[in-house]
């Protein structure tokens, strides 16, 4: 489920920041939300889906 999240919210900023240059602070916000999901995935490991 994080791994699903991380990949989601990483194209989401990937065309925030390159097709619709949305304001700097917001878009990156959605980076750093991916990549503490994508740590929370590793943390809990496989077991826990």
């Amino acid at each position: 489920m994080f791994l699903t999240l991380f990949v989601i919210l990483l194209v989401m900023w990937l065309l925030g920041l390159f097709a619709f240059h949305v304001a700097g602070g917001l878009i990156h916000l959605l980076l750093i939300i991916a990549v503490i999901s994508l740590v929370f995935h590793f943390i809990r490991g496989r077991s826990a889906a």
